[in-house]
């Protein structure tokens, strides 16, 4: 038995070096002799990588949070994996505000001098020149408070037109009601979406699961884990001692699922939904869940959940419309890598990255595991399961496999950083053992984040954007970990918010001046839930059709803003708009003029 699985191993690593080649081979034939960008077609001799900018403005802004994780020698997991962004426009002024998570000190390990850490939500106040401004406006908005804070979901959950905030941690999860005025109220105790005491949860997202017009609630829960097991896991690495390590030892979990009935609060459907998933082998739950992202999956009208595990299976929760799921993310081919392994994932987004009728998933995975992009083979088709698309992990002849590998990547998104209307692809990156490079001389604890341009042919995929490209700062090492976007200054292209575990925030600004136009639209939903999460935006231009879709839940324990950017490049006008509502309603929109941020609000 040790002689076969010792044989299967080295077959398995031959594989693996061999689709590394080969992807490596199919990235350069995309590119020039040299690694540089080629054309894009191949013949029409349109160029590479476009200049985009990306300028640290993070002081200059008056944003100074640095995160706090509580460490104080005894390498307890929580340290290494927190530090959650959003970005949400809480006073309703129309410009995103900025909210990190903070973890705070652990029992009997004091922060002398140091003042109480908590939540820190900063109000958006460029100025009308579009100097990016921040103020810190925490004191006094009801956020105040320790708690050992992971990540956030915003969302109006009950539909009064103010956005919501929903805080994950170790130990009791928070709900903040946004009260207007910068106020909030902690209703936690009230709504019951608390969570046990003693359960660690990470991403969370809101979404209408039951298309009733009121915003659900899913939540991640990562292990089964205390100070004292953790302490007892021991874990090592040789020549270092005590080292931050993965979850093996730590028995899974299963998540949480809350129903939102109105004014009657929220009910746990969790064990009746069937997202309860056991291992067959020992009956425990088996979820060790980090990253989650709603998403039509087979394009039946119901917003599915696909759930990044890490070191398990990865999940796709198939809604079967009446608050129940099925998974079935082996048949469509998400469970595992191309080799039937599962791997460390972090955080996860999707796109139609590659065209109208291709759905891609992205989900950041653990060192020397590369980037997963998964995308939909429209002509493979599951009949089994209802009509649901297979997808292909195409990462490696995509462009992204090759150069991920090395890195050990949380934060992920898609967004169309150069607005030519195709969507790229950041990823944020970072070790989770400070002293990694002791061990390891090919891995480091602070990375540099990676941003795919998307070069919109599937024969060249995307092309790794170097600092010649878009500056320094962008891809100044950090321990990444939460990321987030939205237009922060309303010059209509997408700036970025990395945050990162025990260290300071950074805002980049992005300076693209490519001359590319832009639609920004904001949907608010009347029969759909009022922030229109879920809501499928079709824009036809230059002959055409970008889709989008408006899901705030993005990347890693974070939230990037509602209104929608769709990219035109330098086509010069809209020719059809139409509107996916969550209800089901199909709405098609007078063809806005470029350059404007639209109100779109649902017909009655």
């Amino acid at each position: 038995m040790t002689r076969d699985r010792a044989l299967f191993r080295a077959v398995m690593t031959l594989s693996v070096l061999a689709a590394v080649v080969l992807g490596i081979f199919f990235w350069q034939s995309g590119r020039g002799g040299d690694g540089s960008p080629g054309s894009i077609d191949g013949t029409s001799g349109i160029g590479g990588v476009p200049s985009v900018p990306f300028q640290d403005v993070t002081l200059a802004a008056g944003v100074d949070f640095i995160h706090f994780n509580g460490a104080c020698g005894e390498k307890l997991l929580p340290e290494t994996m927190g530090g959650g962004v959003a970005l949400f426009d809480h006073d309703n002024d129309g410009d995103p505000d900025l909210l990190f998570v903070n973890g705070t000190a652990w029992p009997d390990c004091p922060t002398p001098g140091q003042s109480v850490p908590s939540l820190v939500l900063y109000r958006n106040e460029t100025s009308p020149s579009g100097e990016i401004r921040f103020r810190d406006v925490t004191r006094g908005s009801g956020l105040e408070g320790a708690l050992y804070g992971m990540g956030v979901a915003a969302g109006d959950y009950d539909n009064d037109g103010r956005v919501d905030l929903y805080v994950t941690a170790v130990g009791t999860n928070r709900l903040y009601r946004n009260l207007g005025e910068g106020r909030f109220l902690d209703v936690t105790a009230a709504s019951g979406v608390g969570g046990a005491t003693d359960h660690w949860s990470t991403s969370a997202a809101w979404f209408d699961a039951d298309r009733d017009g009121d915003l659900d609630l899913f939540v991640c829960n990562y292990v089964q884990w205390s100070r004292e097991e953790d302490r007892a896991v021991d874990y090592h690495l040789a020549g270092l001692g005590r080292a931050y390590g993965p979850p093996f030892e730590f028995a899974g979990t299963f998540p949480y699922f809350f129903r939102n009935d109105g004014p009657e609060g929220f009910v746990d459907v969790t064990a009746a939904s069937g997202l309860q998933l056991t291992n067959r082998a020992t009956g425990l739950p088996s979820a060790k869940a980090l990253g989650v992202t709603p998403v039509d999956v087979d394009g039946d009208g119901w917003l599915d959940l696909v759930v990044a595990n890490d070191t398990v299976q990865n999940f796709v929760f198939h809604n079967q419309g009446d608050l129940t799921f099925t998974e079935i993310a082996a048949t469509t081919g998400i469970a595992f890598d191309s080799y039937g392994g599962t791997r460390g994932a972090m955080g996860i987004d999707t796109a139609h990255s590659g065209g109208e009728n291709e759905l891609s998933i992205a989900i950041g995975n653990f060192a020397n595991e590369t980037t997963a992009l998964y995308v939909s083979q429209p002509s493979l088709v599951n009949q089994s399961a209802s009509g649901v698309l297979q997808f292909a992990d195409q990462a490696i002849v995509q462009g992204i496999g090759p150069v991920s590998r090395s890195s050990l990547t949380f934060g992920v998104f898609f967004f169309d950083y150069d607005l030519d209307g195709w969507e790229d692809l950041l990823t944020v990156n970072g070790h989770i053992e400070p002293e990694i490079s002791r061990f390891d001389s090919n891995q480091v604890y602070r990375q540099s984040a990676q941003l795919f341009w998307n070069a919109h042919d599937r024969s060249n995929g995307f092309v790794l954007v170097s600092e010649a490209q878009s500056g320094p700062d962008l891809f100044k090492p950090t321990a990444g970990r939460g990321s987030a976007f939205g237009d922060l200054d309303g010059d209509g292209d997408l700036d970025v918010v990395i945050s990162q575990v025990g260290g300071p925030a950074r805002v980049l600004r992005n300076d693209q001046e490519l001359a590319h136009r832009w639609l920004r639209l904001k949907l608010v939903g009347s029969r759909s839930n009022r922030d229109a999460i879920g809501a499928r935006v079709r824009v036809e231009s230059g002959g055409r059709v970008r889709w989008r879709r408006v899901i705030p839940t993005r990347g890693y324990l974070s939230q990037s803003e509602l209104p929608v950017t769709i990219g035109l490049g330098r086509e010069g006008t809209v020719s059809s708009l139409q509107i996916e509502w969550p209800s089901g309603g199909i709405q098609t929109v007078a063809a806005p003029e470029p350059g404007t941020l639209m109100v779109i609000r649902e017909e009655p």
